[in-house]
């Protein structure tokens, strides 16, 4: 166990070096310029090659990359240009939010994903399974808006149910976690059919049902657990995506997550707050991805780590 966690950190590493370079040379490649932004377009040139020289913006690409991993490791995530606050302190006053969405979207997208899926997989080839699997690329296709805006539509402004939008209740919680919750229902129903079908196939469940065993506990005991498998690396890539930021969904709702810090970043080209985000993001998705490594010999005894 400690030699692999050893060697999945060096790899961890490794990765998350990769996207500061690619994401920091594009950056660097960008046609847009952050000066501008800052200095207005009223400004002379002599005030934006100043701030330029400032912001350290005027030296090469090598120099401002070393400076930022220098920075990074000493926990400095770098100042926002426009907001001039410590871009960590942005991400953290973020982050509850944030978890929060993330929590409640992964809770329905499994509710509804694995029921629909052993549904279909128990029913295969029925109209069931035709109808479900339907509804799960429906749902995979549907435009996130699109989504959104009809539940809002339906849920807040005809049945009144539930607050058009913001945060701080769990009522305010309900339709943007849904919203999400519908979107990735549809992966994890799919995933979830092909691997109960896959398994319904197998010799221990053929053994399960010939020693008399009560179907809901053939199913509940010894496929569910060995089906389940595939889905828990899919969690660990949401959590990853869900850290960062649902741009389209956030906005929608009103929501105060990463997604929308991010956005507004992007369009006034704060490169601090767009690194900061991104770093976020990727150390979620290896978070996420160990953890899932982790979590999995524990549901099946039989897979160990090497």
């Amino acid at each position: 166990m400690a030699a692999y966690l050893a060697r999945r950190l060096v790899e961890s590493v490794l990765i998350l070096l990769g996207v500061t370079l690619v994401t920091f040379f594009l950056l660097y490649v960008l046609p847009a310029d952050p000066v501008r932004q800052i200095a207005g377009r009223s400004a002379t040139t002599e005030t934006v090659e100043s701030i330029r020289r400032q912001l350290g913006l005027d030296q090469p690409f090598w120099v401002q990359y070393g400076r930022y991993l220098w920075n990074l490791l000493h926990l400095d995530l770098g100042r926002s240009y426009l907001q001039r606050s410590n871009v960590s302190e942005l991400i953290w006053a973020r982050l509850p939010p944030t978890l929060l969405l993330m929590a409640g979207a992964i809770v329905c997208e499994l509710i509804l994903g694995l029921t629909m899926g052993i549904i279909a997989a128990l029913r295969r080839g029925t109209a069931t399974d035709n109808g479900l699997m339907i509804a799960s690329f429906i749902g995979v296709s549907a435009p996130q808006f699109v989504v959104g805006l009809l539940m809002l539509y339906v849920f807040a402004v005809q049945l009144r149910w539930f607050p058009i939008g913001g945060y701080g209740t769990l009522a305010h919680l309900v339709l943007p976690a849904l919203t999400l919750g519908i979107l990735g229902a549809g992966w994890y129903s799919r995933m979830m059919r092909s691997s109960m079908v896959e398994v319904l196939r197998q010799d221990f469940i053929r053994t399960a049902r010939a020693k008399g065993l009560a179907r809901h506990r053939v199913i509940l005991r010894h496929a569910l657990p060995n089906a389940i498998l595939p889905i828990i690396a899919m969690i660990g890539i949401d959590i990853g995506i869900f850290m960062g930021g649902i741009v389209v969904v956030e906005s929608v709702f009103g929501w105060p997550g990463i997604g929308q810090l991010a956005w507004q970043a992007i369009q006034r080209v704060d490169i601090p707050i767009i690194m900061g985000v991104t770093l976020v993001s990727a150390v979620a998705i290896v978070l996420g991805n160990l953890l899932a490594d982790l979590v999995t010999p524990l549901i099946d005894p039989r897979i160990r780590l090497r």
